[in-house]
């Protein structure tokens, strides 16, 4: 796996109704890739993928895909705590020429041992080889950490699995991770507030949040990062922090969306039990998208030929 950088967890709008909302989808990736982001992760846990039915979820991946059309890598999130479920899904994955990789968070719920979550993971390689698997690990929401030492054995095990992208929030992990697992193997911070410490240690990019809505500032501070330009990065960082830390003043991701609503990218429509945030919370998120100069990114409005 080539790719390193900053990539966007996309969410996944949805129309008044709650079906996908195919044009604003579209209209999210070529403004990403526009703004130079130098990959796409469709269907994650900021994708509302735990309340996407299969075969959403596959046209979702697929609209991807073919918006981005070779211009940036996309990875396609495949997550679920019955391995026989997860593998069954993660086939149809290959009928999609074009993507790029696999994302695959642990098992949620179950609370598996390292070994179990070996063998979950070494099945879905399997089942997907040779498309390229990330690992992600977010014991925040599944309640299990996949130990550094599973995934040395995973990457042994199965040479399609090249990645991890590594939320559990703690730097030593990083580290562990970096120094015991070949140096072709690919280390992301799944958290903004984290990477540019994760990349100090050895990391190599981000799974962003935050790039949902400012794409060019959050790609720009971490390619400043891997090029050394530490005091580039750090401005950025502290700029952009209170972003970072704004979509998570509720559940993740529902003040990404009222954001992007607010910028006029996508409806803030959620999928239940996910709800839009308080009126109070929406009020503090558009006196910050005020603040950072996000409202700029609203499109332009559409001319009206018939006016002239």
């Amino acid at each position: 796996m080539k790719t390193t950088g900053c990539g966007t967890a996309l969410v996944t709008p949805f129309c008044a109704d709650g079906s996908i909302d195919e044009e604003a989808l579209r209209a999210l990736v070529d403004w990403q890739i526009d703004s130079g982001i130098d990959f796409l992760v469709a269907c994650g846990s900021t994708g509302e993928a735990a309340t996407l039915e299969e075969e959403e979820w596959l046209l979702a991946v697929r609209l991807v895909v073919e918006a981005a059309d070779g211009r940036v890598p996309v990875w396609a999130g495949c997550t679920h705590n019955c391995t026989r479920a997860l593998l069954r899904q993660a086939v149809r994955l290959r009928e999609i020429r074009g993507l790029a990789a696999v994302l695959s968070a642990n098992p949620y719920y179950n609370k598996p041992s390292q070994e179990g979550q070996f063998q979950h993971f070494l099945a879905l390689a399997r089942a997907v080889d040779p498309l390229p698997v990330a690992l992600y690990n977010v014991p925040g929401r599944t309640a299990v950490n996949l130990e550094p030492e599973t995934v040395a054995r995973l990457a042994a095990a199965a040479p399609n699995i090249q990645a991890i992208k590594e939320a559990g929030g703690k730097l030593p992990q990083f580290a562990a991770l970096v120094h015991s697992l070949p140096r072709e193997f690919k280390v992301f911070s799944g958290d903004d507030n984290m990477a540019l410490a994760a990349i100090g240690i050895g990391a190599q990019g981000l799974v962003s949040v935050a790039s949902n809505e400012a794409p060019a500032e959050i790609g720009e501070m971490i390619r400043a990062a891997l090029g050394g330009d530490w005091p580039r990065a750090r401005d950025l960082e502290h700029r952009y922090m209170q972003l970072m830390e704004a979509n998570f003043w509720e559940s993740n991701p529902a003040p990404v969306k009222t954001m992007l609503s607010l910028m006029g990218r996508c409806n803030h429509t959620l999928r239940l039990p996910l709800v839009p945030p308080s009126e109070a919370v929406r009020a503090r998120l558009e006196r910050l998208a005020g603040e950072l100069g996000l409202l700029k990114y609203a499109p332009a409005p559409a001319v009206d030929l018939h006016m002239y």
